[in-house]
């Protein structure tokens, strides 16, 4: 088997990697299909997938691939606010790009999308078949990449996530400790509501999810709902920081930061055709994340 991963230096990216290298994830052992298998990893620095003619000159040289993962993406929330056509380059057109030289060699795609394709208007979980509707730039130019991705390449699985976190890279939870550390205090949105997710364990489920010929989309998180306030503070005292927490209203928060953009109110994801396909493993939000406390390398500082 011969894979490509894109947007290799992101969070999901790095789990992918170290789950075909280990033959292991957090949840369990990675399936014996994977074994021996021959794998490229490319980011931005390497390939532009926003740059077709670059994509497909990638391919010529490098493929024929089985499966293709892109976790490329332009995923700053406010940043996409900003830059509306920068993210569509990326989120959309990129996706398109891959997803179409994917099909002409025959390959199976997974594309990483988002929960941030719902308004975010119902507390009830979403479903793969509910209206989507965006209320930011980033949903907008995510939810254009997941449409253009399964016209591209019939052979597709867009996989829905939410709140992720790695061990590599930026993202909540080193913010909210750094801040922790360094202020005493962490002031976090308290009515937005979702599913905080291990890179590890959506990484697992990619790779068994792609084994199948299930195409389609799917959603893909940790087990139960929590707000940020929730998650921010669950790091904090797992790490054993002691800190104020301050607990924001999404309108308080607009006040303070203007240019933010808007987040979806309910954001949770149902990962009901995961179940159905390959069953669904994915832990609980906290179990998960208390392993990643655990082996988080900057704890260790």
């Amino acid at each position: 088997m011969r894979l490509l991963v894109t947007g290799s230096h992101g969070q999901l990216g790095n789990e992918l990697r170290r789950c075909l290298e280990t033959m292991a994830a957090e949840i369990g052992p990675v399936p014996g299909e994977y074994r021996g298998a021959g794998a490229d990893y490319v980011d931005y620095d390497v390939l532009d997938i926003a740059d077709a003619a670059a994509v497909d000159a990638w391919f010529a040289a490098h493929g024929p691939y089985d499966l293709v993962v892109n976790c490329a993406a332009v995923t700053n929330v406010d940043g996409c606010e900003a830059d509306e056509e920068g993210a569509r380059r990326v989120n959309a057109l990129g996706a398109e790009n891959v997803a179409r030289a994917a099909c002409s060699c025959g390959a199976k795609v997974v594309h990483v999308s988002t929960d941030y394709v719902f308004p975010g208007t119902d507390p009830v979980a979403r479903a793969e078949d509910d209206e989507v509707g965006p209320i930011s730039a980033y949903g907008r130019t995510k939810l254009a990449g997941e449409r253009l991705v399964m016209a591209a390449c019939p052979r597709s699985f867009v996989v829905r996530t939410a709140w992720l976190y790695g061990y590599v890279g930026r993202n909540f939870v080193k913010t909210m400790l750094r801040l922790a550390r360094e202020n005493g205090k962490i002031s976090v949105v308290a009515d937005q509501y979702g599913n905080p997710t291990s890179a590890n364990d959506l990484a697992y489920e990619i790779l068994k999810l792609a084994l199948t010929d299930g195409y389609g989309v799917y959603h893909c998180t940790n087990g139960g709902t929590c707000s940020w306030f929730d998650f921010a503070g669950a790091a904090v005292d797992m790490a054993g920081v002691p800190c104020e927490k301050e607990a924001l209203t999404s309108a308080e928060y607009k006040r303070r930061f203007p240019n933010s953009a808007d987040r979806p109110a309910h954001s949770s994801l149902d990962n009901a055709r995961l179940r159905a396909t390959i069953g669904d493993e994915m832990r609980p939000w906290r179990e998960a994340l208390e392993t990643y406390m655990a082996n988080l390398p900057e704890l260790g500082d």
